[in-house]
């Protein structure tokens, strides 16, 4: 729709990112599934702006490429919206994306710098010793890798998979230690393990709880034809309880950062065992100075700068708590507690801080006794895979979430996070 007052005005229409399924879409389409309208495949929006240029704000009443592009900038989120004009055609969101075809690096010929270059391209987060391992174990193969065997192999082996830093050893003073830090944390657990159901074996732990009511829908006895009726009983059930961080997404996009923060975090609860109960939710974050701009501290007087990607400390208090308490909402469970920190400083010639937040997602729940632990799984049992379609979104996050801020490409940066 174009109005006679748009002539002089430039149409930006902001819509999901192509190639994605947005949260919204997938609410909207199942209540009109719901609604009996079998038909409507899918339902998205988008939000339409009006830019008209004035030439004391503006200095033109032309916008030239650069100011579309900082105009563009600040009217959506670049991980998960696209920004379109008015001549853009609305099929397109809803055109499934060519998969890529596989490539393969060439390691019998250029050795461990194909290795390396790959680890570049593709943000593999790959160390020297990662890549000499490669490099001997697929020249002992004779023949050369995929790159999907390579961000396989890298996500699986990553510092955010493999806490490899926390399982290592450690020499303090020339006297190496009994125990690593996963070691240390570990020890109080088997020092005291009273009360402990699950520690460290599960998606999240489970402490002693006892007897409860349960409150529940009851199937009908076969063949009674009785319609569902709820039904009370008691059951011993044990509390549940989960903390994790999420802080490469948060630092990328903090609204749905967080938001899938605590989504995750939703989801652990609810695998550990063969099934729990998430009760209610926490969000907490460490930041850097917030500098406000009509508040500046006395100790915020030296902005230190980051990546353009990065979002700002104020950014990430702004939206993240939103985003981590919006996901709480929508699952239906409240979000009851938090924290926040701030911190910057220059210390013997370094400049510590976090710039790349803490964002800490965690929860309680309960778990029936009879559910605590996973049955085996027999050879040949049929595996059910459940989610929606592979896209270029939360690709490479384990190797993302393993380097430094900054480290990575801003493309490779954005692609990571969900």
């Amino acid at each position: 729709l174009v109005r006679k007052s748009d002539v002089r005005s430039l149409v930006l229409r902001v819509f999901p990112r192509l190639g994605t399924v947005s949260p919204w879409a997938s609410k909207a389409s199942d209540i009109a599934h719901n609604c009996g309208l079998p038909a409507v495949r899918r339902i998205e929006r988008g939000i339409r702006y009006v830019v008209t240029p004035n030439h004391g704000i503006l200095g033109t009443k032309h916008i030239t490429a650069e100011q579309l592009r900082q105009i563009a900038a600040c009217l959506h989120d670049r991980m998960t919206e696209t920004v379109v004009d008015a001549g853009f055609d609305g099929a397109a969101l809803f055109a499934s994306l060519p998969g890529k075809p596989v490539q393969t690096v060439d390691v019998l010929k250029n050795g461990p710098a194909a290795l390396q270059g790959a680890n570049r391209s593709l943000g593999l987060a790959l160390s020297e010793d990662e890549v000499d391992y490669l490099n001997k174990a697929f020249t002992q193969l004779e023949r050369n890798p995929t790159d999907v065997e390579l961000m396989m192999f890298a996500q699986a082996n990553s510092e955010h998979c493999r806490h490899k830093i926390f399982n290592a050893q450690w020499v303090i003073d020339g006297a190496p230690q009994n125990h690593t830090l996963f070691g240390m944390i570990r020890a109080t657990h088997a020092a005291q393990p009273k009360g402990t159901i699950v520690a460290y074996s599960d998606n999240a732990a489970v402490m002693e709880g006892g007897l409860a009511r349960q409150f529940y829908a009851a199937a009908p006895s076969k063949g009674t034809g009785a319609p569902l009726a709820y039904g009370h009983g008691s059951a011993v059930m044990h509390t549940l309880m989960k903390v994790e961080t999420h802080n490469h997404p948060t630092a990328i996009a903090p609204f749905p950062g967080a938001a899938t923060g605590a989504g995750g975090e939703i989801r652990d609860e609810g695998a550990t065992g063969r099934g729990s109960k998430p009760k209610a939710g926490l969000t907490g974050f460490t930041v850097s100075n917030l500098c406000l701009d009509d508040g500046l501290e006395p100790w915020e007087d030296d902005p230190y700068g980051s990546p353009d990607r990065i979002a700002s400390a104020l950014e990430i208090m702004i939206e993240g708590p939103i985003g981590g308490a919006a996901f709480n909402n929508e699952f239906g469970r409240p979000n009851l507690l938090g924290y926040f920190r701030s911190y910057e400083q220059t210390a013997g010639g370094v400049r510590w801080g976090y710039h790349k937040p803490i964002m800490i997602a965690g929860g309680l729940g309960v778990i029936d006794d009879r559910l605590t632990h996973k049955d085996p799984i027999p050879p040949g049992a049929l595996l059910i895979q459940l989610g929606g379609p592979g896209m270029r979104i939360g690709m490479g996050g384990g190797a993302a979430s393993s380097m430094s801020a900054g480290a990575n490409t801003a493309e490779l940066d954005f692609d990571s996070v969900q």
